[in-house]
């Protein structure tokens, strides 16, 4: 197995610290830095097309010079669409977090794996960033070959940045995840762990057949945490929103309840103390939008559709001002966030994706605890 030669700096940014942050409050920020990708994957929950709209850099560099050493998210994690195709902002982004005390993280979708050397560009992205992910499953591989894929982790790897790959199933029970993680294991040891998620039926996705069956929804009178609302999100036009979900992204509905600013106005103090003191926002993380909405006499049909519509119900607000307000819905929100966080990083991805294969995350931990049954966003 070769030695890779793994540096002070990747070791950093491991996949498995990267998850144990993921429910943290304000422990990250995700941004898309474009709606544009040159591959076209029947998959893509982004439906990214060559054409579309990119973050403005200027905000987005603004909005970074608002961190400081003493007030800043640990992991600024960098997406699209494809963010390699601005390789410039990344390097400049991840130069101005790593001043500030934060790392950086990029996915990438590997388009300019083309069997040759890595180019140039994307090594100097490696040498900035603190991870670097890529995305492989069989729709990618229509477009990039696998064995470029792995060529291209030999060469990141050399550089000393820490990578992981993101893996998707077509179904809980698909075999893809393991053969790919097969072959990884024998070429990379632990040196790649594996993110293994679902097709979701979302963008592009939502065309596929056969759909995934989606999960049953939770007891309206139990408490289903949303584990996704803990980082901030910076979207192609500016906005800052506390939901990852794709039709907020995508601008096809923006509750008010999820918005946290924009870019260009809103420092990131403010996006971090709205996030973390809103009563709805802490009662969506204590006991999820279903449990609010069936609170406050509203009708639930779906678990993030629920959420959507809790926007402008006098009700719903009353209720989470009254249960979420103050040290007692701070103590409400921390006491979740725990529980969410118990079994570490695999018990997370294992609500959200195939169980089996939610180990990967942390190579050579074993397998993860059964997850939680009561939902998954």
């Amino acid at each position: 197995m070769p030695d890779h030669g793994l540096t002070e700096k990747g070791a950093a940014m491991r996949l498995a610290e990267l998850m144990a942050l993921r429910q943290r409050i304000a422990a990250g920020v995700l941004v898309s830095l474009t709606e544009r990708c040159p591959l076209s994957c029947a998959h893509c929950s982004t439906a990214a097309t060559r054409l579309g709209r990119d973050l403005d850099e200027a905000a987005l560099l603004g909005f970074l010079r608002t961190f400081t050493s003493a007030d800043r998210p640990d992991v600024l994690m960098l997406t699209g669409g494809e963010p390699l195709l601005r390789p410039g902002l990344v390097i400049e982004a991840a130069t101005a977090a790593r001043s500030r005390g934060t790392r950086t993280a990029v996915l990438s979708g590997a388009f300019f794996a083309d069997g040759g050397p890595l180019p140039s560009t994307v090594r100097e992205v490696a040498r900035a960033v603190d991870h670097f992910s890529l995305s492989l499953d069989a729709f990618h591989e229509r477009y990039v070959p696998r064995r470029n894929v792995f060529d291209v982790l030999d060469a990141l790897l050399g550089t000393g940045v820490h990578v992981s790959l993101h893996l998707l199933a077509d179904g809980p029970a698909d075999p893809y995840p393991d053969e790919v993680g097969a072959q990884v294991r024998r070429r990379f040891g632990t040196d790649v762990p594996m993110l293994v998620g679902q097709v979701r039926p979302v963008g592009r996705g939502g065309t596929l057949r056969p759909r995934p069956r989606p999960p049953a929804g939770p007891d309206p009178w139990a408490a289903a945490p949303c584990d996704m609302a803990a980082w901030p999100v910076v979207t192609t036009d500016g906005a800052v929103t506390a939901c990852c979900n794709q039709d907020v992204a995508d601008r096809r509905v923006r509750p008010g309840h999820l918005g946290l600013g924009d870019i260009r106005t809103t420092t990131w103090q403010t996006v971090r103390e709205r996030a973390r003191a809103r009563p709805m926002l802490r009662m969506i993380r204590t006991v999820g939008p279903v449990h609010i909405a069936t609170r406050a006499g509203l009708p639930a049909d779906g678990y993030c559709a629920t959420c959507h519509r809790l926007d402008g119900s006098d009700a719903a607000r009353e209720w989470t001002d009254r249960a979420g307000t103050g040290p007692a819905g701070e103590l409400l929100q921390s006491a979740a966030v725990h529980r969410g966080e118990a079994g570490g990083p695999a018990a997370l991805v294992a609500r959200h994706g195939p169980a089996r294969h939610a180990h990967l995350v942390d190579p050579g931990q074993g397998p993860a605890v059964r997850p939680r049954q009561e939902h998954t966003p």
